[in-house]
């Protein structure tokens, strides 16, 4: 089980949030047209190493992180708000 730090609760269970998507995808434009509205909703890269994430804290402040967890290990090496600048992946090597 992941144990993700909430920056307004502390340390908690995985089972207290739900993943939201991924955090580093940009919606089209609104002139983008039907085709690239469907690829952002059903399309989606199945990414191998660190992946910055969106996770919803449901069953406590209810508020919206940003996670960058590495896909393999399940390590989380960063977790912050919503409108925070993430690290870079590149940044976050052992």
């Amino acid at each position: 089980m992941l144990r993700i730090h909430c920056p307004w609760c502390g340390t908690r269970d995985e089972s207290e949030f739900r993943y939201r998507g991924d955090a580093g995808r940009v919606r089209p434009a609104h002139e983008a047209g039907l085709a690239s509205f469907s690829a952002h909703v059903y399309e989606r890269a199945n990414p191998r190493g660190w992946h910055l994430e969106w996770w919803l804290h449901v069953a406590g402040c209810r508020q919206l992180l940003k996670v960058l967890r590495h896909t393999q290990s399940h390590e989380i090496r960063w977790v912050g708000r919503a409108e925070e600048p993430a690290p870079l992946p590149e940044d976050c090597a052992p």
